[in-house]
């Protein structure tokens, strides 16, 4: 176990209110020692440790400022929460940290009175603290709003619709832009170098003015007019030293050293004190901070498994075979090298999603958005549309946000969007938030979109040929985190014909027809079933739009039972079978249908096998089904009888 750091006045802290009690001096050794605290515990835990790293002066600084949880503190993202949490009364539970049953490794409003908003996605913090603030000013009890964004989040458009809300309502209310010039990936677009640009003291500014207003003299009367005003929107208004975030109504102050308690403490104490609208305080920080080989890494150490705190080398387990998100990153990379309009968009997780090995290899045909979804989406549509061919690798979870782009720029269009959507199922440490359970249901709803899922990683190699292939509208196929089944994937993937299952097992008595990443676990059952003399058939379906409704006909026909097996919620492919059941009189030969999916609920974190026990998608699970559904009632152990 690694040795817990010497932490005498961290020690002293139970809540905010202690902090409040301290000096400025005392507050200084309590950021110091916090950090230790979150670095001995994340060392026994793992999780998202460059971030916390780079927000401990400013997690001190704010709870002995403001009168939290009266006033409310709104984390965006929520995974720079660690050093908050140990202040606000659950020290004693840090080293639980992302385990099952332990504390959540982002805000969460049933955990702490001190999480006021959940967040595990990313540009919420300021609508939700403006909701916040009204709520006060329309007599709800509740004291000031206080928003801590990063530069990444900062990018995205619902951060800049909340700011032009609240700056329009004028109502006092605190930004905190948490700049470290780094997101989970190096930061890109016009944000970011408005941002360096500020700290850098305004210079590239001075020579833009210069050379817009040179060319805007020539204008004619009303149209240099309307030049100056969109150029003083941008980089502020001529001789004030004005902001963006000035122009949308708020007082900036600073940038400021947000490591720096001598400065942090009077900046935060003054503008709570005086503020009467809303105030954006400009804090530069540094992800990893205080953490050498946190400091030292390319991505900050901004996700991390557990780890020696003397060395930063963290414990690993030696994978058996290939992730699923690097087999889609190297067969798209393969592919690109033979097809030069092969494209790919990500939103901000290059490394995330795998493009990172085709971004160093073709860094003119990978374009990383920054956190904005639905620009990501429409923006590969555009691509589409001219003749490329996009693919846009989002995690499932994240997709959601660009949901109203996949129907109307893409689907509507019958654009050729390749939609690679990684982080499929459950996804464990990270919890309901990150889970991909909704993706199935949603895609399928759609028009001209055709939804796929693969059973391993030899099989997704097939489907990223196969979209690549396809032409005829959108494609999306979904798969799991985490390293593949060590299934042997060809040389040279051929494409799936498209609306095509395959039988894996052949039996007579129950069939088991699975969509995607569950196979493995299908096969497992069927084992077991015949075990107990009952012959089962297992089918991968592969497709759950259009669905293989001969190999879906076959299956009923010659079983006495249907069971349908998927890592999504209600709705999505068992859904979509039942209905062409029902429309085409499969269930009128006393068929026994069950299908088998996410339960209706969120699944809070812990080990993927942990959160699928509890979603009842074991082998187990599938056994006692098919055993209910064939009439036999002799139940495996363990699984209570109804």
């Amino acid at each position: 176990m690694t040795k817990r750091p010497n932490t005498p006045t961290l020690d002293r802290v139970h809540t905010p209110d202690d902090l409040r009690a301290m000096d400025d001096r005392s507050l200084g050794l309590v950021a110091d020692e916090l950090r230790a605290e979150v670095i001995s515990a994340v060392s026994e835990t793992g999780g998202h440790l460059g971030s916390s790293l780079g927000v401990v002066e400013l997690s001190v600084a704010l709870h002995a400022v403001f009168n939290t949880p009266f006033d409310k503190v709104v984390w965006d993202v929520g995974h720079q929460c660690y050093p908050h949490k140990i202040l606000t009364a659950r020290r004693d539970r840090i080293r639980t940290l992302r385990q099952e049953g332990g504390l959540s490794g982002f805000t969460k409003r049933s955990e702490s009175p001190y999480d006021p908003f959940g967040a595990a996605h990313s540009s919420t913090s300021i609508s939700a603290a403006l909701g916040f603030t009204m709520g006060r000013d329309l007599g709800q009890p509740t004291g000031d709003a206080i928003a801590v964004i990063g530069d990444g989040s900062i990018s995205a458009g619902m951060a800049y619709e909340a700011m032009n809300n609240a700056g329009s309502e004028g109502k006092r209310l605190f930004v905190i832009l948490n700049d470290n010039e780094m997101s989970i990936a190096p930061p890109v677009g016009a944000m970011s170098s408005y941002l360096s640009g500020l700290y850098a003291g305004n210079t590239p500014f001075a020579a833009l003015n210069d050379l817009a207003e040179g060319f805007e003299s020539a204008l004619p009367g009303p149209l240099r007019d309307g030049a100056r005003r969109a150029r003083q929107l941008v980089t502020g208004t001529p001789g004030t030293g004005g902001t963006l975030f000035e122009e949308l109504g708020f007082s900036y102050i600073g940038p400021i050293d947000g490591h720096d308690m001598n400065q942090l403490l009077p900046v935060l104490r003054a503008a709570r004190s005086r503020a009467t609208g809303p105030v954006l305080i400009h804090c530069c920080t540094v992800k990893g901070k205080g953490y050498a080989p946190a400091e030292g890494s390319a991505d900050k150490y901004h996700g991390v498994s557990k780890f020696d705190v003397a060395t930063g080398a963290q414990s690993k387990a030696k994978s058996n075979a290939p992730s699923y998100t690097s087999v889609f990153g190297s067969t798209l990379c393969n592919l690109a090298e033979a097809d030069p309009k092969i494209v790919a968009v990500t939103a901000a997780m290059p490394s995330g999603t795998g493009l990172d090995k085709m971004q160093m290899r073709f860094p003119k045909r990978v374009f990383d958005v920054g956190i904005a979804e639905q620009h990501g989406v429409t923006f590969a549509a555009g691509m589409a549309a001219s003749g490329l061919r996009p693919f846009c690798a989002i995690y499932s979870t994240f997709l959601q946000r660009g949901y109203d782009q996949v129907v109307h720029d893409v689907a509507l269009q019958k654009l050729p969007v390749r939609f690679a959507i990684d982080r499929a199922g459950l996804v464990g440490a990270d919890g309901a938030t990150h889970a991909g359970s909704f993706d199935i249901g949603y895609m399928v709803a759609l028009p001209n979109m055709t939804v796929m899922a693969a059973a391993d990683e030899a099989e997704l190699a097939r489907m990223v040929v196969t979209a690549a292939e396809y032409d005829d509208g959108p494609i999306a196929f979904r798969y799991p985190r985490g390293e593949g089944t060590g299934a042997v994937i060809d040389e040279r993937p051929q494409a799936i014909e498209i609306g095509k299952g395959r039988l894996v097992r052949e039996g007579h008595d129950v069939a088991i027809l699975s969509f995607g990443a569950h196979l493995e676990e299908c096969l497992r059952a069927a084992d077991d079933l015949a075990a107990r003399g009952i012959s089962a058939t297992v089918a991968d379906a592969r497709f759950a739009k259009p669905l293989d409704r001969p190999l879906i006909h076959q299956l009923a026909r010659h079983h006495k039972a249907l069971i349908t097996v998927e890592q999504g919620s209600v709705g999505g492919f068992g859904a979509m079978v039942l209905h062409d059941l029902a429309n085409q009189g499969g269930l009128d030969r006393g068929l026994a249908v069950r299908t088998m999916t996410l339960p209706d609920r969120f699944i809070d974190h812990a080990s993927p096998s942990a959160m699928y026990e509890d979603a009842g998608l074991t082998r187990v699970d599938i056994v006692a089904t098919a055993l209910q559904a064939v009439g036999v009632f002799d139940r495996p152990e363990g699984i209570p009888a109804e």
